[in-house]
């Protein structure tokens, strides 16, 4: 015990392990904000609290130390530094996980059937009406799609009909299951299919 009250006051420990220790701590607690503020945007309450509990007491002992040592310049350097990147850092975490439901709106002015075969062939749900837009008729296609499909549904939209006008929306509840539902391999069989019947034409 004796051993270690010179250490926590050395140069060492002052100006390099302890700005660090901040600066890591600073990345946990912000990231784990990220995280439970979606779980809390997702309904998930428990997660959200449980998270919330571990955010709170990384942050304590990390504002503690900038108060023990207000003379200590590094250690609001490393503070601020956390912080940008423990938002950084929780962004790419959100994108991982991939938690929730979006609304992809579809505007277009061209022909969509080939953009409506391939998300159906992709077995996604497609609703899709006729509507007028400043610059005449239109076609709007709605899909409902995991967040994590968004890459996808992104890229089909922009492979079969690039210049349709597209956004995106939360949604927190649905009545029913969201597509895909079928397996990989389903979904392959169909796309396949698809391709063959064109080339047929």
């Amino acid at each position: 015990m004796m051993d270690a009250l010179p250490f926590a006051s050395s140069g060492l420990y002052m100006w390099l392990i302890l700005p660090l220790l901040i600066f890591i701590a600073r990345i946990l607690d912000v990231s784990m904000g990220t995280v439970r503020i979606l779980f809390i945007s997702r309904g998930t309450k428990f997660l959200a609290s449980l998270i919330g509990f571990f955010e709170v007491l990384i942050w304590l002992l990390a504002i503690g130390q900038i108060m023990q040592n207000l003379t200590n310049v590094i250690c609001y350097i490393a503070y601020g530094a956390g912080f940008a990147t423990g938002t950084y850092v929780g962004i790419l975490i959100e994108e991982k996980l991939g938690l929730g439901l979006l609304l992809v709106r579809v505007v277009t002015n061209k022909d969509a059937t080939k953009l409506i075969e391939y998300l159906k062939g992709a077995d996604f749900g497609v609703t899709h009406v006729a509507a007028r837009g400043i610059s005449g008729k239109v076609r709007v296609i709605f899909t409902i799609v995991r967040r994590r499909n968004l890459k996808r549904v992104v890229e089909i939209i922009k492979r079969y009909n690039p210049q349709a006008f597209y956004t995106t929306e939360d949604i927190r509840h649905v009545s029913r299951e969201v597509y895909p539902l079928k397996k990989p391999a389903q979904r392959k069989h169909l796309l396949r299919s698809l391709r063959r019947q064109r080339k047929g034409k």
